[in-house]
């Protein structure tokens, strides 16, 4: 019983010291994006949501690089359904200081590439092969480990259907906790000792 709250008081300390060093070399970046979120009660019965899982390791401080896969859906009664879909690759680069306004907030730079694909039921547009996005984004970190955070970004598909090119500029709303590093609980175990 003792080794167990020894340990769970150093995972504690951990993610404490942290605070300011989520996204530090060796840390891992863990989360997703929300966009397009909404539903019509009335007449049509619109439905849209599309969500995006994301995973990113700090390569070095400020910089990330992962993966993530899309999923989206639209529907309207009587009328086309619309998925989006994908997976790729992602980079981010986090600006080096904290912002003046928001003590606990950093702007971001994300860029994606991957395949995808964008399909319309009934005879719309139908798009897959490569996908790639960019755009600014700012994380706001409610604690030290996790992060809340919208991104406008230029979402592109090109490739092949009976569309070569299709794209969009999307708001999102995102939720992603930062875990420490093997680097980083390595020196909270060296400083509880």
């Amino acid at each position: 019983m003792k080794k167990f709250t020894l340990c769970l008081l150093t995972a504690i300390l951990g993610v404490g010291l942290s605070a300011n060093a989520q996204i530090q070399k060796g840390n891992v970046m863990v989360g997703g994006n929300l966009a397009n979120l909404g539903l019509d009660l009335n007449g049509s019965k619109n439905f849209s949501l599309d969500i995006t899982p994301k995973a990113a390791w700090f390569i070095q401080d400020n910089v990330a690089l992962g993966g993530y896969v899309n999923l989206g859906l639209r529907t309207v009664k009587d009328g086309p359904t619309t998925t989006n879909y994908g997976f790729g690759g992602l980079g981010r680069y986090y600006t080096g200081a904290d912002t003046e306004v928001l003590k606990h907030g950093r702007f971001f730079g994300e860029a994606t590439v991957g395949f995808g694909g964008t399909n319309t039921s009934k005879g719309g547009a139908n798009t897959n092969g490569l996908a790639f996005s960019f755009g600014p984004g700012f994380a706001y970190f409610i604690t030290p480990n996790i992060g809340l955070e919208t991104l406008l970004k230029y979402n592109a598909t090109a490739g092949f259907g009976n569309t070569g090119y299709q794209n969009n500029l999307g708001l999102s709303f995102g939720f992603q906790i930062y875990l420490p590093g093997q680097r980083s609980i390595n020196k909270v175990k060296g400083d509880v000792k």
